[in-house]
């Protein structure tokens, strides 16, 4: 078994649902039952990414198994886990928005990078002393001039910038994974990550996805179908996840782990789409999958 990183950034809302709900929310996006940390499941990931191969019968089956009617004659070579929340973007009074995390996604974040290969040493996770405080960059644009505080929706927040070079070797980290070969975007995130007490995350994990009232109009009447208004959650555009991709090669794929990644990375590089609500625009995502640190030269 080998293993990568793959990391999803959201380009517009993303839509990864649980069907029907029982709330105020009619249609809500997936979660952690323990955590409450939002997921893109993996079984979409791996969807998208079969019918990318579907020029390619032979290459589809031997990677991802055969179809539906025969799928017991033998396994798919790759697997792909829950694609779970890694920085929510939240408003913010300075700089637009935050990107914001916490030490315990960070430590899950580790645990896969770990496995993966990606880290080649132990590195501190940036923690706040408490839930008033905040850990931001020394380039951050986060900070609001005059009254040196991170206004986060109705949240005030100390910023902390004792941890500069912990919170700095993990922009650099993941700027070079998540927006590769984009410096643009590996500056702004510098500028905008956040890093908030778990419980704070708990608080603004409720409260910051984002929530759409639908509504189906009658055609003749053009006016609201009797039944006709819901509410969907999504999270936000420029939502980042992160997940693993393992590969399991067996004697009918005939590949090595290598190869299996090496065929499956080229149909990453576009823009996908992930989740429900496809024909409004919703679940546009690029995907990244990121090597071994050895193999980044690192």
């Amino acid at each position: 078994m080998d293993a990568r990183l793959i990391f999803v950034h959201a380009l517009s809302p993303l839509h990864a649902g649980t069907g029907q709900g029982v709330g105020v929310i009619d249609l809500p996006i997936a979660r952690e039952k323990a955590t409450g940390l939002p997921y893109l499941p993996g079984s979409s990931l791996k969807g998208t990414l079969r019918d990318e191969f579907n020029e390619d019968e032979n290459q589809r089956d031997k990677i991802f198994g055969p179809e539906k009617d025969n799928a017991s004659d033998f396994a798919g070579a790759i697997q792909f886990t829950d694609q779970t929340l890694l920085l929510l973007p939240v408003r913010s009074l300075a700089g637009t928005f935050a990107w914001v995390t916490s030490p315990y996604i960070m430590r899950r974040l580790k645990r896969d990078a770990s496995d993966a290969g990606a880290l080649v040493a132990e590195f501190d996770i940036p923690a706040p002393t408490d839930e008033g405080h905040c850990i931001i960059t020394h380039s951050s644009a986060l900070r609001l001039s005059g009254v040196d505080k991170v206004c986060l929706e109705d949240l005030d927040l100390a910023p902390d910038d004792s941890q500069s070079e912990t919170i700095q070797f993990w922009v650099d980290w993941l700027g070079s994974r998540v927006f590769q070969d984009d410096s643009p975007w590996q500056s702004m995130l510098a500028q905008k990550i956040c890093v908030v007490h778990d419980d704070v995350l708990s608080f603004i994990l409720n409260t910051a996805t984002e929530i759409t009232a639908r509504v189906k109009i009658q055609d003749d009447a053009k006016t609201v179908q009797k039944g006709g208004l819901w509410y969907e959650e999504s999270l936000p555009t420029e939502s980042v996840l992160f997940g693993l991709a393992l590969a399991f090669p067996n004697k009918r794929t005939e590949m090595t782990t290598a190869a299996i990644f090496a065929a499956v990375e080229p149909k990453l590089n576009k823009t996908l789409q992930f989740g429900g609500k496809a024909t409004v625009g919703r679940g546009l995502c690029r995907a990244k999958m990121s090597n071994g640190a050895a193999q980044e030269g690192e």
